[in-house]
C-alpha cells in the first residue's frame, strides 16, 4: 500500500447515521481520531439534525439534506478555526446526530395519591397513569442543556425528569379544574390537552416539546371504590322492599323444586315435623278422659292480641308540590270540602308511583258515600 493510500485512509469522507433502535435520541459519529476530509459528504436524513461541536463549542447545525463540508456551508466552523478562503485541509470536529422524530408510548403515572377536594365526595385521593409523546424541537438547546458529551443518549435518560414534570402539572391542573371525580372519565381528552400545553412550556427550555399526552385511567382509593360499587348496586336493585320479596319468593321456589335434598329442604322438613308432633300431642291430651294416668292440664297463657293495623297516610301532588302526610279521615274531610277530587294524584308508602285518587280502592270510597238528606226545616 502506498503512502498516499495510507494517508487517504486516515480521512473521513462520508458522514451519515442510520438508526433502528427506536429509543436513541442522540448519537455521536465515531471518527476514531481520524480527521474529516475537506469537502466530505454529510447526509442528514428526514427526522435527523446534525450538530458540529468543535473544541467544546457548539458550531454549525445541519437540517435534513446532502451537504459538502466546505467553508461556504460551515460559517461557524470557519469563524472558530479562522479558515481562509482557500482552506482545503482536513479538520477535526465532533459530530452529533439528533433524532427529531416522535418518541411514542412513553409511560407516566402518579407514584403517590394526589389530594383534592371533590364536590361529591369531599376531600379524597386519586391516582392516574397514561402515555405521552416527546420529540426534540431545538437540537442545539437539547445538546447544551441535557446531552452534554454523552455519545449515545436514549429516552430512558430523560423520561424520568419528564415524568416528574407531568405529575407536577397533573396535580396542579386536576386540583384547580373543578371537575368532579365521577366526570373526569368524560373529560380526559381536555385534561390531557391542558396538561400537554402546560408541560410544553416547561420543557421547551430543554429543547423538547410534548405533542401528545393521554390519560388512560383515573382511580379512587380501594375503600372509596368499594363504597361506590355498593351505591351503584343499590341503584340497580331499586326498591329494596320489592327486592326482598323477590328474594324470598325465589328461595321458596328453589325449595319446592328440590323437596328431597339440601339443607334448606331438611330444615323445612324438620320444622314441619315438629309442628305436626305438637298438634298430635295436643289432640291426644284432649281425647283422653279420666283414668289414673290423666294429668291435670295446665292453663295456657292467652295469646297476645295482634298489633293494630297500620293506618296509611297519604301525600298529595298539587301545582308541582307535595303536601302531606294526611290521614284517611283528613282525606275524607278534604273530599267533602272539594279540596280532594277524583283526579287528584296521591301516594302512600308501598304504592308503585303516583295514582289518581279514584284509582286507589281505599280512597275511591270517599267519593261514593253520599250524606243523608238534611232534616226537614233545616
Amino acid at each position: 500500500m502506498s503512502i498516499f493510500d495510507f494517508l487517504s485512509g486516515q480521512f473521513i469522507d462520508v458522514i451519515e447515521w442510520t438508526d433502528d433502535t427506536r429509543d436513541t435520541m442522540v448519537w455521536r459519529f465515531e471518527r476514531h481520531g481520524n480527521e474529516i476530509k475537506y469537502g466530505a459528504k454529510l447526509t442528514v436524513r428526514e427526522g435527523q439534525t446534525a450538530v458540529f461541536v468543535h473544541e467544546g463549542q457548539m458550531a454549525d447545525v445541519f437540517t435534513p439534506g446532502l451537504y459538502m463540508l466546505e467553508t461556504n456551508n460551515m460559517p461557524i466552523m470557519t469563524t472558530l478555526q479562522h479558515w481562509s478562503h482557500g482552506f482545503k485541509s482536513p479538520f477535526k470536529s465532533e459530530i452529533y446526530f439528533v433524532s427529531t422524530n416522535r418518541f411514542t408510548d412513553l409511560k407516566w403515572g402518579t407514584k403517590n395519591p394526589i389530594m383534592l377536594r371533590d364536590p361529591d365526595f369531599g376531600p379524597t385521593r386519586i391516582r392516574a397513569y397514561g402515555t405521552y409523546t416527546v420529540k426534540v424541537r431545538n437540537a442545539g438547546a437539547f445538546m447544551t442543556e441535557i446531552v452534554g458529551t454523552d455519545g449515545e443518549f436514549t429516552t430512558d435518560e430523560v423520561t424520568f425528569q419528564i415524568r416528574n414534570i407531568i405529575v407536577q402539572e397533573f396535580s396542579r391542573v386536576i386540583g384547580s379544574c373543578g371537575i368532579p371525580v365521577l366526570d373526569m372519565a368524560g373529560n380526559t381528552h381536555d385534561l390531557g390537552k391542558m396538561m400537554a400545553d402546560a408541560i410544553s412550556g416547561t420543557i421547551a427550555q430543554y429543547g423538547l416539546e410534548l405533542p401528545e399526552l393521554y390519560i388512560e385511567n383515573i382511580s379512587l382509593p380501594p375503600a372509596v371504590e368499594e363504597a361506590l360499587d355498593k351505591r351503584t348496586s343499590m341503584g340497580v336493585i331499586g326498591d329494596l322492599h320489592k327486592y326482598t320479596q323477590f328474594q324470598a319468593a325465589e328461595s321458596m321456589r328453589a325449595a319446592a323444586d328440590n323437596p328431597g335434598g339440601g339443607e334448606a329442604a331438611a330444615g323445612m322438613g324438620l320444622g314441619m315435623g315438629m309442628a305436626m308432633a305438637n298438634q298430635m300431642a295436643g289432640a291426644m291430651n284432649s281425647g283422653v278422659q279420666g283414668g289414673p294416668q290423666q294429668q291435670p292440664q295446665q292453663p295456657q297463657a292467652a295469646a297476645p292480641p295482634p298489633p293494630p293495623p297500620v293506618e296509611h297516610v297519604w301525600h298529595i301532588a298539587e301545582n308541582g308540590q307535595t303536601k302531606g302526610p294526611f290521614s284517611r279521615a283528613t282525606m275524607g274531610q278534604m273530599a267533602t270540602r272539594g279540596e280532594l277530587t277524583r283526579e287528584t294524584y296521591v301516594w302512600t308508602q308501598g304504592q308503585d308511583g303516583w295514582k289518581r285518587a279514584e284509582d286507589v280502592a281505599e280512597l275511591a270510597q270517599l267519593f261514593t258515600v253520599m250524606p243523608p238528606p238534611p232534616p226537614p226545616g233545616a
